[in-house]
C-alpha cells in the first residue's frame, strides 16, 4: 500500500470512526432519557426503542464511506499525493457530517422520549419528523461524499 492510499484509507476509517462515535453518543443520550420513561411508564418501551435507535443509522453511512473508499477509489490511486489528501479530506467532512449528526439527533430523541409519558405516547410521530431533519444531515453526509469523489473522478 502506498502513503497515498493509506491517506485515503485514513479518510475512510475516519468517516466510519464519526458515525460510530456519534451513534454510540446519539444513542446513549436517547436511551439514557428511556430509562427515565420507562421507570414512569413501562409500557412505552416500543416508543423508546425506536427513538433511542434513530442515531445509529449514521455509523451505516460511515460504513458506506470506507466500502467506497476502499472498492472504487484506493484502486485509482496511483501517483501524486494530492488524491490521497483528497480523500482523507473528504473523510474529514464525513466524520464530522456523521458525528455531530448522530449526537444532536440523540438530543431530539431525547426530548422526545421524556415527553412520552406525559403525552401518553402521542409525541411519538412529531418526534419522529423532527429527528428525520437531523438524520438529513447523515444522509448530505454520505451524498456529498460520493459527490466529492465523483467530481475529483475518483470513482
Amino acid at each position: 500500500m502506498t502513503l497515498i492510499q493509506a491517506l485515503a484509507l485514513l479518510g475512510g476509517a475516519l468517516a466510519l470512526a464519526g458515525g460510530l462515535a456519534g451513534s454510540s453518543i446519539g444513542i446513549a443520550n436517547a436511551a439514557s432519557s428511556g430509562v427515565g420513561t420507562l421507570s414512569e411508564e413501562p409500557g412505552q418501551l416500543r416508543n423508546v426503542i425506536v427513538l433511542a435507535s434513530l442515531p445509529m443509522t449514521q455509523s451505516f453511512y460511515g460504513l458506506i464511506i470506507l466500502i467506497i473508499i476502499l472498492t472504487a477509489v484506493l484502486p485509482k490511486l496511483t501517483e501524486g499525493i494530492a488524491g490521497g489528501v483528497a480523500v482523507l479530506s473528504i473523510g474529514i467532512m464525513a466524520a464530522f457530517a456523521e458525528l455531530f449528526s448522530a449526537i444532536y439527533q440523540g438530543s431530539v430523541c431525547a426530548s422526545g422520549i421524556a415527553l412520552l409519558p406525559k403525552t401518553r405516547g402521542q409525541i411519538l410521530t412529531s418526534t419522529l419528523m423532527l429527528a428525520v431533519f437531523v438524520e438529513l444531515i447523515g444522509v448530505l453526509g454520505l451524498v456529498f461524499t460520493i459527490m466529492a469523489l465523483s467530481m475529483l473522478q475518483l470513482m
